[in-house]
């Protein structure tokens, strides 16, 4: 057998693409190496051809049962056994105990299907049909065997959840924020959960049915300017920075906490924090980590030592939270200890080597010696957690459809507490990211490991389940960042660049379903942030799903290069003008991205900047043109786009325009209605732009006190209401 088709067998077996579409339309190759090193990072034992396949049979060695079945409504229940062609049937009986209770029960016989072993295949047989959703526990039990085979067997809706008014055609917006962009005259000197329920009340007062927010996901406390929603530390729980500190309970209790706080020197750092123009996340974390440890003293005075209704609120949080509270608490309390004896330790592969696992000894030690510090990060979590469902109850009280949409991040950080305490879940000798394309022609490298579709499989889908519960918790719609990534990943080996990577497909059919499933049960919908070069194979997928689409209107063209009408978009997506990876609508129209680009340096090839702004120009024109056949262009404004500026009226044209459309959400930023230049984040840039830290330009009270805002928000309900009807 020759080298070539060992590797491309075995590469085939863990679903390894070798060949990819390039941006440009083209067929790119994968290198046999890249390939060998990615087998590598799953377990393969690369050696040689035959170490690769022995080690492949054993790996995909079919079990008698396989560990998960996924069945969506109206498919028919059939269950595969890989048995030897002399195995008798009538050895076999099954038993059958739902997620509900119901134990079900009988013969093997009785319920064949078809046998397919003369062929090597699998003899098949079937279950009831009218199974409830859920997870439920199959047993198959086998004469002269001590234990039965067990399987997993999932029934799942056939699509996502949506909301009622969804269902019956109702228009949506709401603004999308990054919620530590907020200002307020109480926060401090970060936006908080204190200042989402104020955003809430404000647009739901004026007819907005959502607020989008960034990933909210717990990040480093302990090095707080690793600032990156989309690098967390672990994706099931919250960054505790969010914490608005002053409308925790236990801070009307504490004469510490309020003496500190009150005092001319913290109110003097305060105020200087609330009115930096870029986040300080060093002087934010300082500032809430001095006082956040005395509501915790209080809350063990007051309510753990005395066993209150509170203290049993808080204890619930923590068992149903488990080991991976466990994890993310424990990982905290160390590397606030490491860190604060050295500001270098900025996550655990610079730790002491015995505390570079959660499963060490060391750490096990640090844990029992310092219970009190773990317990903290416990309790600041729980905090966290009831003030973002409070922001969520408001919404529903307050009447919006959807209330808060929150955002789940790709991956991981591999310096962080979910990578920290994996035990086998994650790929950690691989990275993902996406190969090159027009816009990034060296491609991206994120720096986070991949889930692995084996382990997924193998664990009945766990880590996903536990994932897309923590995520859909106090919100009424989930939006997936590249959620292509559940039908394929762009892998790179560590230590590689983003050239030399491959597509690794993962169980896209099976993910959707448990997607649709959880769905349900958190009664929240579903947008897939579908980007960039997007498969032919999951457009159609996703649809049926009931997953909406992102649709960004710069990049809605038509095969001659002309804009897309926003009536013509799928019903079933959310649009936007602009996004966070994206400039505000300001600085796209005036080129202050290219202008910035390169001033620092993204763009060396100055006839490649050239044909950018050439591009720009052409596509403003494409947008003026397009604005103004659909009559949403206000008199006054020119129809010469080298002439036109950005201004409040024809920002509010083009977002009116968008809001006339079809899509069923329409996602606006406050950025725009305050006609804010500068990005929040410059995708391919870490120190040469302060990313993930630019504020808005005005308080929350003043944003709301102002004419042009009231106005839009006022005629964006309206455009939307013409387009329900």
């Amino acid at each position: 057998m020759t080298e070539q088709t060992a590797l491309k067998q075995v590469a085939e077996m863990a679903k390894i693409a070798d060949s990819y579409v390039s941006a440009w339309g083209s067929e790119a190759k994968v290198e046999d190496d890249i390939i060998l090193r990615l087998l590598a990072s799953l377990g393969y034992d690369t050696t040689n051809d035959e170490t690769l396949l022995k080690s492949a049979e054993r790996k995909h060695k079919k079990e008698v049962l396989e560990p998960v079945l996924v069945v969506k409504d109206g498919d028919a229940i059939e269950v595969e056994l890989n048995l030897g062609a002399s195995a008798r049937e009538s050895d076999f009986s099954w038993r059958l105990e739902t997620e509900q209770g119901e134990v079900l029960e009988g013969y093997l016989q009785s319920q064949i299907v078809r046998d397919e072993r003369a062929e090597g295949g699998p003899l098949v047989f079937s279950l009831p049909n009218d199974l409830a959703w859920g997870y439920h526990k199959l047993y198959l039990e086998r004469k002269r065997r001590k234990t039965p085979y067990e399987m997993t067997l999932i029934r799942t809706p056939k699509a996502c959840f949506k909301q009622s008014q969804i269902e019956q055609g109702k228009k949506l917006w709401g603004p999308s924020v990054q919620l530590y962009t907020l200002r307020t005259q109480h926060n401090w000197g970060i936006g908080d959960f204190g200042d989402l329920k104020q955003l809430v009340n404000d647009i739901a007062a004026r007819g907005g049915d959502f607020v989008g927010l960034n990933p909210i996901h717990s990040l480093f406390p302990a090095n707080p300017e690793g600032a990156s929603p989309y690098s967390p530390s672990s994706r099931r729980w919250l960054n505790i920075l969010y914490i608005d500190v002053s409308s925790v309970p236990e801070f009307a209790l504490s004469a510490d906490a309020q003496q500190k706080v009150g005092s001319s020197e913290f109110q003097a750092r305060l105020q200087k924090a609330r009115d930096s123009h870029w986040v300080n996340y060093t002087e934010v974390a300082a500032l809430k980590m001095s006082v956040l440890p005395l509501l915790f003293d209080q809350f063990k005075q007051r309510h753990l030592d005395k066993q209150t209704e509170r203290a049993a609120m808080f204890l619930d949080f923590v068992e149903q939270g488990g080991e991976s509270l466990m994890h993310q608490a424990a990982f905290d309390a160390i590397h606030a200890e490491l860190h604060a004896a050295d500001a270098n330790v900025w996550g655990w592969p610079v730790f002491p080597e015995k505390y570079r696992r959660f499963e060490n000894v060391g750490t096990q030690k640090f844990i029992a010696e310092n219970l009190d510090k773990v317990h903290l990060y416990m309790y600041l979590q729980w905090v966290a957690d009831t003030q973002i469902n409070e922001a969520q109850a408001l919404a529903e009280e307050k009447g919006m459809a959807v209330g808060l949409y929150r955002d789940l991040a790709v991956g991981v950080a591999d310096s962080g507490s979910e990578t920290w305490a994996d035990n086998g879940d994650l790929v950690m000798d691989a990275s993902i990211g996406a190969p090159p394309d027009i816009l990034g022609p060296l491609g991206q490298n994120w720096g986070l490991p991949p889930l692995n579709p084996q382990a997924l499989h193998a664990t009945s889908y766990d880590a996903y389940i536990k994932l897309l519960r923590a995520n859909m918790k106090h919100c009424g719609s989930l939006r997936i960042d590249h959620v292509l990534g559940l039908l394929r990943l762009w892998w790179i080996p560590k230590g590689e660049n983003a050239t030399k990577g491959a597509y690794i497909y993962y169980p896209v059919a099976d993910m959707l379903a448990i997607l649709a499933l959880e769905s349900h049960r958190h009664q929240c919908s579903v947008i897939g942030e579908d980007l960039g070069t997007v498969p032919d194979e999951i457009v159609d997928i996703l649809r049926e799903a009931g997953v909406h689409s992102y649709k960004v209107f710069f990049f809605e063209t038509a095969e001659d290069g002309g804009f897309i009408s926003p009536k013509h978009y799928a019903e079933q997506s959310m649009s936007a003008l602009c996004t966070h990876d994206m400039p505000t609508l300001r600085g796209f129209w005036h080129c202050d991205d290219l202008k910035m680009g390169q001033e620092i340096g993204l763009y060396p090839d100055e006839a490649q900047l050239k044909e950018l702004f050439n591009d720009r120009l052409e596509c403003k024109q494409g947008i003026l043109d397009s604005v103004a056949w659909h009559g949403y262009l206000p008199e006054g404004v020119g129809r010469d786009a080298s002439m036109v500026p950005m201004d409040t009226y024809l920002s509010e044209a083009l977002q009116l325009h968008l809001g006339a459309g079809s899509s069923t959400l329409l996602s606006v930023q406050l950025e725009d209605w305050l006609e804010m230049d500068k990005p929040v984040n410059i995708p391919g840039t870490v120190n040469e732009y302060p990313n993930w830290r630019r504020k808005l330009s005005m308080n929350l009270d003043e944003v709301f006190a102002k004419e042009s805002v009231n106005r839009i928000a006022k005629n964006l309900s309206h455009v939307r209401r013409g387009a329900s009807e």
